[in-house]
């Protein structure tokens, strides 16, 4: 990934934090020589390693995991808030109109290698870890175990595990660093003036890394 200097996240707990919230990860690979990609939710497990591991699970169906040989590199990408930024929200239109349109988002990359996993209670383990994941902060959250065993052990049959251990993890923050302080401060109003959450999250981001200076 490209990644000037003033865009480079570098903090492992607020990588490591993003991934956590934005779980579907687009994870590319190589299949029969050529590039394919999937895109599967993901937890990470920190406790392995000095970046952590992700666990997930493709459809039996799917041919990516008969692919997947010792070592063969992938990467995962997770991409978090990401929004348009018109010009037309800048002072500087209107003082000297030395302005382009850009696009601001925040993305954390997890590269690692692959391998595949055929083990039923390891595929039960991670199907448990994601669901409650997932539903912990419902106020009437499923389980897996909500499910007949029978349904259950046929539903893991029809899956297989995908586990990669990341040996590097590389973050974007591009939340308008490069432009002055007065675009920056109109780039958070307008936002706020948006009707989408994005927008809104990504209008608390830019107003962030004005407050850190």
């Amino acid at each position: 990934m490209y990644l000037p200097k003033y865009h480079a996240l570098t903090d492992l707990e607020a990588m490591q934090t993003h991934i956590e919230h934005h779980a579907l990860g687009a994870w590319v690979c190589q299949e029969d020589g050529a590039l394919v990609a999937n895109h599967i939710p993901f937890i990470l497990d920190r406790t392995l390693g000095p970046y952590g591991r992700l666990i997930g699970h493709v459809s039996r169906a799917n041919p990516v995991w008969r692919q997947l040989g010792v070592g063969m590199p992938s990467v995962v990408m997770f991409m978090g808030a990401q929004t348009y930024i018109t010009p037309s929200w800048y002072p500087g239109k209107r003082t000297h109109g030395k302005v382009v349109p850009t696009w601001n988002y925040v993305t954390v990359h997890a590269h690692g290698a692959a391998r595949a996993v055929e083990d039923p209670d390891w595929i039960l383990d991670m199907l448990q870890r994601l669901t409650e994941s997932q539903e912990r902060s419902r106020s009437n959250p499923w389980s897996v175990a909500d499910a007949p065993d029978d349904y259950v052990r046929k539903m893991l049959g029809a899956i297989v595990g995908i586990e990669i251990v990341i040996g590097r993890m590389e973050g974007r923050l591009k939340v308008s660093q490069d432009e002055n302080h007065e675009d920056r401060l109109g780039t958070v109003e307008g936002l706020m003036q948006e009707p989408d959450t994005q927008a809104h999250v990504m209008a608390g981001l830019v107003r962030k890394e004005i407050e850190a200076g």
